[in-house]
């Protein structure tokens, strides 16, 4: 039974975790923080439309790091189509590397659910979110310009296409208009809001990295007092709770707004996943624990690589970074697994792209005009079966050298 309570104990930590950092973002969004950061970000695109295909999933890694949701993408995904084409840029390349790049952004995002997930699990190990990010950061940062790299030359160029230039000759698209004006005043709350998030999002960094920044308390057990700390977790909540006061206080924004936003829905989507997939996994792997641990524990041993295996297959299968991490966490920590291997793998949890029925992917070939971004009649040689696998094996092979090193 030692498992079922680990999954549903961690389970319930990330959901607390989700919820404060859903709200602070929700409130965020409604404020106008989202758009305005939406809207530098296809500035600096639309001023350099050749380097696109470099730059999109550059931006956009970025972005999903800072905020800790995939659904900024949404917004991105039409400014990067309409811009690499008026710049002649093959519009596949920028918008399947964005994808790819949105989903590694994710897991190495101090405050995205997969993050807290992983980090809650290896709290007995002495491990933290500091520790997390120094392995996840820069390894996807270099699976990243790993996928650009091999979608650099990907496919013929754009005025060479045949099936744009069908589409064109039928009538199917225009031509690319001239960029409209920009007439869109900045809001101060929405860059207040914005200044308050990335606060609360250092302010999680800092206390992971100094732990005794993390208030200390008193507890009675049998009329003893005894001294306690602030858990990490805990002190997520309190912060990004915080900042959804400050926020609601400073910025004012609506808060019908924010529960109907898109990220409050995803938000509580993916609490409904976590807490139905933990409490499932966690009782099949108690009911098996034996059977299981007897039959693979040798040979991940032997080959740790099949532990990573195992989360890009079941990441294809929830479609959820985090969920998979409920889920397989406990599992390595029953099987003895080192801490440096648990976060080494971490980057493989990205297999939502291989079958192309992920949100992101079907957006991004629904918003490709052009016809260059495709889904294959094998489903699987679709557009971001290359960027997809290159990056996540480069990302996971860095974080496992990386975690070698720092975490031991």
């Amino acid at each position: 039974m030692l498992i079922v309570e680990l999954g549903i104990l961690l389970a319930c930590i990330v959901l607390g975790m989700i919820l404060a950092v859903v709200s602070a973002v929700s409130l965020m969004q409604a404020a106008g923080g989202l758009d305005w950061v939406v809207r530098s970000a296809e500035r600096l695109l639309r001023r350099n439309p050749r380097s696109i295909s470099l730059l999109a999933p550059l931006v956009t890694w970025l972005l999903i790091l800072a905020s800790g949701t995939q659904h900024v993408i949404y917004a991105l995904l039409p400014v990067i189509a309409e811009v690499a084409r008026k710049g002649g840029v093959r519009p596949e390349r920028p918008l399947s590397m964005s994808v790819i790049a949105a989903q590694h952004g994710l897991i190495a995002s101090p405050v995205s659910a997969a993050t807290v997930a992983l980090a809650s699990s290896l709290a007995g190990l002495g491990v933290g979110i500091p520790q997390v990010l120094a392995v996840t950061i820069p390894a996807t940062l270099i699976g990243v310009l790993a996928g650009v790299a091999a979608t650099a030359f990907r496919g013929v160029e754009l005025a060479d296409d045949p099936e744009y230039q069908r589409r064109l000759a039928a009538g199917d698209i225009k031509p690319p208009a001239p960029d409209a004006q920009d007439a869109v005043p900045t809001d101060p709350r929405a860059v207040a809001s914005c200044a308050i998030f990335l606060l609360a999002i250092l302010g999680v960094v800092l206390i992971g990295i100094f732990p005794a920044l993390r208030p200390v308390h008193e507890t009675f057990t049998g009329g003893v007092a005894e001294e306690g700390q602030v858990e990490m977790g805990a002190a997520i909540m309190i912060l990004m709770l915080a900042a959804s006061g400050l926020i609601l206080l400073l910025c004012r924004p609506d808060p019908e707004a924010a529960l109907k936003g898109s990220v409050m829905r995803g938000g509580l989507a993916a609490i409904v996943n976590i807490l139905g997939l933990s409490w499932m996994g966690s009782s099949f792997f108690a009911a098996n624990q034996p059977a299981i641990v007897g039959g693979i524990s040798e040979i991940i041993s032997a080959h740790p690589w099949i532990f990573a295996l195992g989360l890009f297959v079941l990441s294809i299968l929830l479609f959820s970074q985090a969920a998979t991490i409920v889920t397989l966490m406990p599992v390595g920590l029953a099987l003895g697994l080192p801490a440096a291997l648990l976060i080494g793998v971490y980057p493989a949890v990205n297999g939502n792209f291989f079958l192309p029925t992920y949100g992101t992917v079907l957006a991004a070939v629904s918003f490709d005009q052009t016809g260059t971004t495709r889904i294959g009649r094998m489903l699987v040689n679709h557009s971001f079966m290359v960027p997809g696998l290159v990056t996540t094996v480069v990302a996971t092979a860095c974080a496992l050298v990386i975690a070698r090193v720092l975490v031991g």
